[in-house]
């Protein structure tokens, strides 16, 4: 299997990087390569590796989806006293990793993390399907569970409790904004000679710099 897996190659021919295309704004340069992934073939293109790192320095990753950008942020919903709930509420500061191999690209996003309003996360809840409401209340997100069945049953109490009733939104469950500190485009290029152009937030301004592969 080892020897399998060191002999995997895949060359990058379909695009390049350079300085005097990309938006000088980087959020504008993310929507747009964000919406290319959305029409092209790719499964998941909202799909994003959330990395955290808890009180003992430990890191911990785990694929979200992005549901929202703004100016300078990304918006995502999750469970707060879930694993990357309480680390992020520890340590305010997050990765987030975009993936779209089919256009042979990566964008990788650093920055700041705060809590969503409750209007907002209101908002985003009862935009929801039932289904996936009544799963923010039967889950103790990231908690030990005895079995399949325990989750379950507790689903099924809580269609019971809100048989007759609008589900309320658990206070527990939310959103949480990236505001972004920097930005780093990747282009696969052939020879591996990859295209990385990286953006830094100096004040008001980003520095766009190239790095090495």
């Amino acid at each position: 299997m080892a020897h399998e897996i060191s002999n995997i190659r895949k060359d990058y021919l379909n695009a390049k990087l350079d300085e005097s295309i990309v938006d000088k704004n980087p959020m504008l340069q993310f929507q747009k390569w964000l919406a290319e992934a959305i029409k092209s073939t790719e499964p998941e293109p909202t799909a994003m590796v959330l990395s955290t790192v808890s009180a003992e320095g430990k890191p911990s990753s785990r694929v979200v989806l992005l549901k929202e950008t703004g100016k300078d942020n990304l918006i995502f919903y999750t469970n707060y006293l879930s694993r990357k709930g309480k680390e992020l509420s520890a340590n305010p500061h997050a990765s987030v990793l975009f993936f779209w191999p089919d256009l042979q690209r990566q964008v990788r996003i650093e920055g700041k993390i705060e809590k969503t309003s409750a209007q907002d996360s209101d908002q985003y809840f009862i935009s929801r399907p039932d289904a996936s409401q009544l799963a923010s209340w039967a889950s103790a997100q990231s908690q030990v569970i005895s079995s399949r069945e325990e989750l379950e049953e507790a689903y099924k109490e809580e269609e019971k409790r809100f048989s007759k009733s609008p589900i309320s939104r658990p206070s527990h469950w939310g959103g949480f904004q990236l505001f972004a500190e920097s930005f780093e485009f990747w282009q696969g290029r052939e020879s591996r000679l990859h295209d990385r152009l990286k953006y830094i937030k100096d004040g008001d301004e980003w520095k766009l710099v190239r790095l090495a592969p």
